[in-house]
């Protein structure tokens, strides 16, 4: 699969943002991004995962080529900003889904 990021909606496919989404890290980093105000940017190694910086580069390139995510360069660094309109076109229920599985996991660590 070639690391392009899917611009339009109808690019996406439900098999490829599935498989992105399996991935226990990149869940948990698609859940943080939910969690903030839409339209918001994340460094990319704000999202403390327990990872080296190649494996979180490559998560970051799944999650960009599945179309779950865009970067955007900030000087130097990237920003991951979830494409949550995109999404919601393509995928209805898809962010709902995600949402409730970000206040499952929520509620899951506090006990």
């Amino acid at each position: 699969m070639p690391d392009v990021e899917r611009s339009d909606a109808d690019e996406m496919e439900l098999s490829v943002v599935l498989s992105a989404l399996a991935d226990n890290n990149r869940l948990a980093i698609v859940c943080a991004l939910l969690a903030d105000a839409e339209g918001a940017e994340r460094h990319c190694s704000s999202f403390g995962l327990p990872v080296t910086k190649a494996t979180l580069t490559h998560h970051f390139r799944v999650l960009r080529t599945a179309g779950l995510i865009r970067q955007v360069n900030r000087g130097n660094s990237n920003m991951a900003q979830l494409r949550r309109a995109e999404l919601t076109a393509r995928f209805p229920g898809l962010i709902e889904l995600l949402e409730a599985e970000n206040r499952r996991r929520a509620a899951t660590s506090s006990h």
